[in-house]
């Protein structure tokens, strides 16, 4: 069995400019996702891992936490608008010409969303292998909000309703149906994934590990903010 880890850093960044290697707690962000891959590689076995990026100051610094590659992510796949799929499959691809092999699962990391360990890299993995039928798995958490009752969306009549409707109403967010966030953390993939014609990580065969600690990702300078005081203050509820 093969696994292929990939580590997707892009290197424009309107939200927080230079993110993937902006210092958290005395290291650049990327190196999160570095060390527990690499855990996951020593814990696992024929694990490889490899980078993405069009940037060659987020390449040079890979190399200093050990992440070493000769791929480089083209230009037509580093814009704003580029799916994070293609973006994958075409590193995949590339790895596996490169390498002469084929790989059967695929983990992505997502940089930009540290808070997990390796227990959750293996309970999940272990998820998606046993489940024949399932194809591809997302990590998520606990959602703060619920469509069914307090998210509301405009109706073709200009009011607006909650965005999803159940038989007999929903007075309180506790007896309304188990939604969930996904927090963006991490990907897993069995490789005829790949083959088919999804574009999204959502599929008509996905499954999902949710989360049993703080997880979300870093989209704007206050998350970095907030991740830094509950690292030095020690203040996770899990060993990162």
């Amino acid at each position: 069995m093969k696994i292929l880890i990939t580590i997707c850093a892009r290197g424009g960044s309107k939200g927080i400019p230079g993110k993937n290697i902006k210092n958290l707690n005395g290291k650049p962000l990327i190196s999160y996702s570095i060390d527990v891959a690499r855990q996951f590689q020593k814990f696992i076995g024929g694990v490889d891992i490899v980078l993405s990026t069009d940037s060659a100051e987020i390449v040079n610094t890979a190399e200093i936490f050990g992440l070493k590659t000769e791929y480089r992510r083209p230009e037509f796949l580093a814009g704003d608008n580029v799916g994070k799929v293609d973006a994958i499959k075409d590193v995949l691809f590339w790895k596996e010409n490169h390498d002469i092999c084929l790989f059967d699962f695929v983990l992505d990391l997502d940089v930009t969303s540290p808070l997990r360990n390796l227990h959750d890299l293996t309970e999940s993995f272990k998820l998606l292998r046993d489940n024949e039928e399932a194809i591809n798995l997302f990590s998520v958490s606990p959602a703060g909000r619920s469509p069914y009752f307090n998210m509301v969306e405009q109706k073709e009549n200009g009011f607006y309703a909650q965005v999803k409707k159940t038989v007999n109403t929903v007075l309180t967010r506790q007896n309304a149906p188990e939604v969930y966030d996904m927090n963006a953390s991490f990907y897993f993939y069995k490789r005829e994934f790949f083959n088919r014609a999804y574009t999204s990580v959502i599929t008509d065969k996905s499954i999902i590990y949710k989360i049993p600690h703080v997880c979300f990702d870093l989209d704007h300078p206050i998350d970095f903010d907030i991740i830094t005081y509950l690292i030095e203050n020690k203040k996770l509820d899990f060993e990162l």
